[in-house]
């Protein structure tokens, strides 16, 4: 590379772009034009790059770029020697072709060289390449970055000068671009994207540019620049940083808290909490320069559930929530803007006034959603279509009723079978309110509260029977509905979530409508593992995987066809990769899946057996025999039977049987009760009677007699040592 290096910046000047892909558009940008320099040589792999990212622009600063890439060697396959050369060594008319494609004359064929190309000579043409300039390296990354950036939806827009017909040639990118700058140090690069000449200037803050334009002098100088002259931090993640500061600072002022900020984490983690968050994200993708305020509404609305207003306030209007200390919403709420005024009372009353009326919305859809009792609702689930092929969701509620009632059953008896039926016929009526209607995100949570509602009613629908467990259970059903969110909180719940998830797997692979690499429109990959969740907790549910299809699948009757074999493989595909994503190692996780455990709750305790087991000095030898035997036991039919003591002839079978008596109905006793770990170590005491065993014994005796017996010792002895797990997987 050439010694000549300075720092390069470029940006690309455009209208408020996507705030939820701001972030994500911004690394792209910066990551593809980064990577194409290098690739060029104009940039070194360990250079030092920075993304910049704020709602008007995408850029990036990469430290020591060259002005010229240094020069390469090329060495390049031209043909075989039998086709390049004839006879007297002379050039065919081939390569005489070939060399003037590549801009050399027949003086070249002396130069050629012969190399071994495989199994024949080829001719090989050495030649230097002169290193791109910057200029041109730059125009290549510039535009490759352009075309590969990620965009959510493409805008398609007519110049007005600078092409070929202006305002009919068109440009398409994810917002109308404005401005180009490019800087190598304090020179510009003489680039174009876009329509776009490349300049030293671009714009500052749409109202609070200290001037306009804002011109950098150099390519170090961006950040600073703008801040001071444009009022913008352009830092992405600069500017979310600040934010957070600014929104933890007035929540602590108010002696109140964030939603994101859970009570328990010190100020350092609370704040990286935070930043990951998907609303901080999007409003940061929404200011230049964040300016936070506070705001109140009335506390009349404090009456509705406090997810409706918390939904709305962050889904409609990007403002944040503030709680006691219990959790509790406040009445006051904390804005970000994009202007800091001097006197901010008509930005806040502005937010309030706007705020009121979607507030004011939330408490009459609940208002109005009380007037009618859940049960009334029942009815009107027949009249709303689930799937055309599985019938509508009073259908699938009917079935979920029964699946729910027989795993239930299994739980608790018929009381709690009764319970679960009465959930799973109220579970689903809430889609039919209006709160649920306009807000989706909220299904389940309202059904909770109008359960308890319809529980205190003081006219002829009141129910007595919706106690906490069935209210709790409408709203837990849906549980869990990402990774790490909350697991049902009581039987019924626990019942009814099975019931649901399974409804919809069993419903889905029995009319064949399966998930096909990223697109799983029914979230069956995110439903198995719900109940992969559910039946791993630690609350030793009585329930294992075939017995739960058997309650689910006859519910369907003959409108599908029996996925039970599929279903399972399904699951178990998904439990193997959530294994591996928790820690587990392949060979670990596929030792103790290829079992296929039915209670899912003692998976983890098998785990961890299996991974104290592989640290015994004996286990790879003990593995490697395990897989050994099984291969010796499938090529074999006569494996059966208990095994004859008087046929036992060498010393090394005598020893391994005796050893057996003695270690195995230990390892079995530990295994009974759930000892895994205990369990498999007590068989590393095998190690040396199964090696001498081996060694000096011939399984496929003449002897037919000696032959079964042995085999018969064998499955025995693979038996006990592959309850636990299949122990041939840790073999390497």
């Amino acid at each position: 590379m050439s010694m000549t290096t300075e720092n390069l910046l470029v940006e690309i000047f455009v209208e408020e772009l996507p705030p939820k892909a701001l972030k994500k558009l911004g690394l792209a940008f910066a990551t593809v034009l980064t990577d194409s320099l290098k690739a060029q040589g104009l940039a070194a792999a360990d250079s030092l790059v920075s993304d910049y990212a704020s709602p008007r622009r995408l850029a990036v600063h990469v430290v020591g770029v060259a002005a010229q890439a240094a020069d390469k060697a090329v060495s390049q396959k031209l043909m075989p020697v039998a086709v390049g050369l004839d006879a007297s060594g002379q050039a065919t008319p081939a390569l005489l072709k070939k060399l003037q494609a590549l801009g050399a004359g027949p003086e070249a064929v002396s130069g050629l060289k012969k190399r071994m190309d495989g199994k024949a000579e080829a001719l090989y043409f050495d030649s230097t390449v002169r290193g791109a300039s910057l200029a041109e390296g730059l125009q290549k990354a510039l535009l490759d970055a352009i075309t590969k950036l990620p965009i959510p939806k493409v805008m398609s827009y007519q110049l007005e000068r600078d092409c070929e017909l202006p305002g009919w040639s068109t440009v398409s990118f994810v917002r109308p671009a404005h401005g180009l700058l490019a800087l190598y140090g304090s020179a510009i690069v003489p680039v174009q994207a876009l329509g776009l000449q490349a300049g030293n200037s671009t714009q500052g803050h749409r109202f609070e540019a200290a001037v306009s334009p804002v011109r950098i002098a150099h390519a170090d100088d961006y950040a600073a620049t703008l801040l001071r002259d444009g009022a913008v931090i352009a830092s992405f993640d600069e500017r979310s940083r600040a934010m957070v500061r600014a929104l933890r600072i007035e929540a602590k002022r108010l002696g109140r808290r964030l939603e994101v900020e859970p009570p328990h984490l010190g100020d350092g983690e609370a704040e990286e909490v935070l930043l990951e968050n998907a609303l901080v994200q999007e409003v940061t993708g929404l200011v230049e320069r964040p300016t936070v305020m506070v705001c109140n509404f009335d506390k009349e609305f404090l009456d509705v559930p406090q997810e409706c207003l918390i939904l709305t306030m962050k889904a409609n209007q990007k403002y944040f929530p503030l709680f006691d200390d219990a959790g509790k919403l406040s009445n006051q709420f904390l804005i970000v803007s994009n202007i800091n005024p001097a006197d901010p009372s008509f930005v806040i009353g502005g937010n309030e006034r706007v705020v009121r009326p979607r507030l004011a919305d939330a408490k009459f859809f609940y208002d109005q959603d009380r007037k009618s009792s859940l049960e009334s609702r029942v009815e009107g689930l027949s009249k709303v279509v689930y799937h055309n092929q599985l019938g509508t969701q009073g259908d699938r509620m009917q079935r979920v009723c029964q699946i729910a009632g027989a795993i239930a059953m299994r739980i608790g008896g018929k009381a709690l079978a009764d319970k679960a039926m009465l959930a799973g016929r109220l579970a689903k009526t809430d889609l039919l309110t209006d709160m649920v209607g306009e807000f989706p995100e909220l299904q389940g949570i309202m059904g909770n509260y109008y359960a308890k509602h319809d529980r205190t009613r003081d006219d002829d629908s009141r129910d007595d029977r919706l106690d906490d467990e069935i209210a709790n259970a409408i709203s837990d059903h849906y549980h869990p509905r990402f990774a790490g969110d909350s697991l049902p909180t009581n039987d019924v719940g626990r019942a009814l979530a099975l019931a649901d998830k399974l409804e919809t797997l069993v419903g889905m692979f029995g009319i064949g409508s399966l998930p096909t690499g990223d697109k799983d429109p029914f979230a069956l990959r995110r439903h198995a593992l719900g109940v992969i969740r559910i039946l791993m907790d630690e609350r030793d549910l009585p329930l294992n995987l075939p017995s739960l299809l058997d309650d689910a699948v006859p519910a369907f009757g003959a409108l599908i066809k029996d996925p039970r074999t599929a279903l399972l493989d399904f699951i178990f595909d998904r439990l193997s990769g959530a294994l591996r994503e928790q820690g587990a190692s392949a060979q670990e996780v596929d030792a103790v899946l290829a079992l296929r455990p039915q209670l899912l709750a003692e998976v983890p305790k098998q785990l961890a057996a299996v991974r104290a087991f592989s640290a015994l000095p004996e286990s790879a030898a003990l593995a490697a025999a395990n897989k050994r035997i099984g291969n010796i036991l499938k090529k074999s039919e006569a494996a059966q039977g208990l095994v004859d003591a008087a046929l036992l002839q060498e010393d090394a079978e005598k020893a391994l049987f005796v050893a057996m008596q003695t270690v195995v109905p230990q390892a079995d006793v530990w295994f009974a009760a759930k000892d895994y770990t205990t369990s498999l170590q007590a068989l590393a005491a095998l190690r040396a009677p199964v090696d001498a065993f081996f060694d000096g014994v011939m399984v496929n005796a003449e002897n037919p007699a000696l032959k079964a017996n042995r085999l018969a010792l064998l499955q025995q002895l693979h038996s006990a040592m592959n309850r636990v797990a299949d122990l041939s997987k840790l073999a390497a």
